[in-house]
């Protein structure tokens, strides 16, 4: 397996977001709170998860992604954050969160927030984060055919300071457009991988890149599988590459994904400190042009499951 021990967030590169320069391998912060994702499993050890966060940023980890509806029976994500990085953060340390979703205290999902129940979705981010503002705030589109009325209502916040850059998450082309009529996107966040489970994902690609716009895939490690990665069988193919590294195929699955652009930002969520560094790790694995053909007939192969209903 790639050695982690002395590779840092630096090796996969930088990119510009928004008007803040991060690594290209950030981390999610999704599974910070419970051993399979934020409302799966067991909560985990609260230390852990706080050592963790601080051993990304010694790693030089400065993109985190994360949401107020992350949270387990006992854990918070943006707690969590806040005890480990706050007061105060790291100058540099750029915060991700999102919003539309609506979730109870119960951990139950409820019906996606109105538009005029997203301001009180931000304040809330800001309460659990201890911060004045948001760095940027993606909003997740809840399979409305539309999402302008919820992006305006956004870009005002923006106008009034609350959040400082906007994006856009498990969107199509179209609603790239629609957005960028309103206000700037600076990211895109989509599921996508090398398993391709949505058939716009490679046009959503395709279009940040041409536009500067940072792509941020989710699920990039854990496959067609989403959160729950035991599932899923990896193919000889990438097993193949992984042998050829000394690496792990979840390894070899980010260096792919890495690969497709130099505006693709890779947030891998984990609550576990040897996995973090081999995530981190994985941004100095180069892939030769035959490993990358290899892998990139695997990508176009069979469709996966669209990632239409999945929560990041």
């Amino acid at each position: 397996m790639t050695s982690p021990m002395t590779i840092t967030a630096t090796a996969a590169g930088t990119w510009k977001l928004g008007d803040s320069t991060v690594g290209r391998v950030g981390l999610g912060a999704m599974r910070l709170t419970g051993s399979a994702a934020f409302h799966l499993g067991v909560p985990r050890e609260r230390e852990q998860s706080i050592a963790v966060l601080r051993r990304a940023v010694e790693l030089g980890v400065n993109h985190i992604d994360t949401a107020a509806f992350y949270f387990s029976s006992l854990r918070s994500a943006n707690e969590l954050i806040n005890s480990a990085l706050g007061g105060p953060y790291p100058d540099d340390l750029v915060i991700v969160t999102k919003v539309g979703p609506h979730r109870e205290y119960s951990g139950e999902w409820g019906t996606s927030a109105r538009p005029d129940q997203l301001r009180g979705q931000v304040e809330e981010n800001l309460r659990q984060l201890g911060r004045d503002h948001l760095d940027v705030v993606n909003l997740r589109r809840m399979r409305q055919d539309s999402i302008a009325e919820h992006f305006g209502a956004l870009a005002e916040l923006r106008e009034a300071g609350l959040i400082r850059h906007l994006g856009i998450s498990a969107v199509e082309p179209r609603h790239l457009a629609e957005a960028q009529a309103i206000a700037p996107v600076v990211c895109v966040q989509n599921q996508y991988g090398l398993h391709s489970p949505d058939p716009d994902a490679d046009e959503m690609l395709r279009l940040c890149g041409e536009q500067g716009i940072a792509f941020v895939p989710f699920y990039a490690i854990s496959g067609e599988a989403g959160p729950e990665r035991a599932s899923l069988a990896d193919r000889d193919e990438l097993l193949a590459v992984a042998r050829a590294h000394d690496a792990t195929t979840a390894q070899v699955r980010l260096a792919w994904t890495l690969h497709q652009g130099p505006h693709v930002l890779a947030i891998p969520g984990t609550g576990n400190p040897d996995h973090l560094m081999e995530n981190v790790a994985a941004g100095a694995l180069r892939l030769t042009e035959d490993e990358l053909a290899l892998l990139d007939a695997v990508h176009q192969g069979p469709q996966g499951q669209s990632g239409a209903n999945g929560f990041i």
